[in-house]
């Protein structure tokens, strides 16, 4: 792939695409305290520790460390011998994240007179910081990052816009993707999205997904990914069934109930005819993904505009 191509497909309209995001992730996200600071220290921390934790565990561990080491200064002044006790006691990991985390603090209190670097490449000259964490704070402390690229992320760009299996061209789309100068929100917002609705067996509609109207995974039903080698087991299910009006609708201006049911699926009739096929339709319109006609003769359904 040339530099003058593109990682996404030409037709994606990126605005679309940014904007639902941003406006799902603001309307619910969870709660970390990390994501309610500026603080960089507070945020290397926090990056440091989840690296081998889950994140549900790391709040109250964040929160002692925090109430131990207030702020840089404090803990490059600390005993290392005591923070390596404090990671042991909260089993946070190999304690080597430990010294380099008290060796970054007396970097930047002792080589930038107190203050972070604020771009990645001046973040990851500090001790353990790598080029994902010193992109991280970046990013959540000083909204100067790049676009994250992480496991999830590559799962998300995999399934809704079919990106090839390779990193290069996953940094090149999740680039693309990321509105100039928003890698604070960005960020949080497509991690979240990997991690609460994409995750390796998806929860597309139980979480909102912003991205069904998009996402080709939704479309074609077929939601393996790099991390997800085998299709995850929910074949024949309502959304399976929804992915599929969706890529049917995507394909005619508008159908009647009646020519739309065959086209979903091959037995339709019975218990899996037109009041199951008017029951998707409404959730689907109730989602904003289609709208729903009822006022001719026959039902029509066409996708949302």
């Amino acid at each position: 792939m040339s530099d003058a191509e593109s990682a996404l497909p030409s037709d994606l309209d990126r605005n679309a695409v940014q904007t639902a995001l941003v406006e799902w992730y603001e309307a619910d996200h969870r709660d970390f305290p990390w994501r309610r600071t500026d603080d960089p220290y507070e945020i290397l921390v926090s990056e440091v520790m989840s690296q081998q934790t889950q994140l549900g565990r790391v709040v109250e561990a964040w929160d002692a460390f925090l109430d131990e080491w207030p702020t840089v200064a404090d803990l490059a002044a600390a005993d290392r011998a005591d923070v390596v006790a404090f990671w042991t006691s909260h089993s946070l990991g190999y304690n080597n994240r430990a010294k380099y985390l008290h060796e970054a603090a007396r970097q930047v209190t002792e080589d930038h007179d107190g203050s972070f670097p604020e771009d990645p490449d001046g973040l990851s000259e500090l001790m353990g910081v790598g080029p994902y964490t010193a992109n991280a704070v970046a990013s959540f402390a000083f909204n100067n990052g790049d676009a994250v690229v992480d496991t999830n992320v590559k799962r998300v760009l995999h399934r809704a816009f079919a990106v090839p299996d390779d990193d290069s061209v996953f940094e090149m789309a999740a680039s693309e993707l990321m509105p100039a100068g928003e890698s604070r929100v960005w960020n949080n917002a497509i991690m979240e999205l990997g991690g609460v609705a994409c995750g390796k067996t998806p929860t597309c509609d139980e979480s909102g997904c912003p991205w069904r109207q998009f996402c080709h995974a939704y479309e074609t039903g077929d939601f393996t990914a790099p991390d997800v080698p085998t299709q995850p087991t929910f074949e024949g299910s309502r959304r399976q069934m929804r992915g599929r009006v969706v890529r049917i609708l995507g394909e005619y201006d508008e159908l009647r109930l009646g020519e739309l049911g065959p086209r979903v699926r091959v037995d339709y009739g019975g218990d899996t005819g037109e009041e199951w096929l008017r029951g998707l339709v409404e959730d689907l319109a109730s989602d904003g993904l289609v709208t729903v006609d009822d006022e001719r003769d026959e039902i029509r359904v066409s996708l949302a505009k």
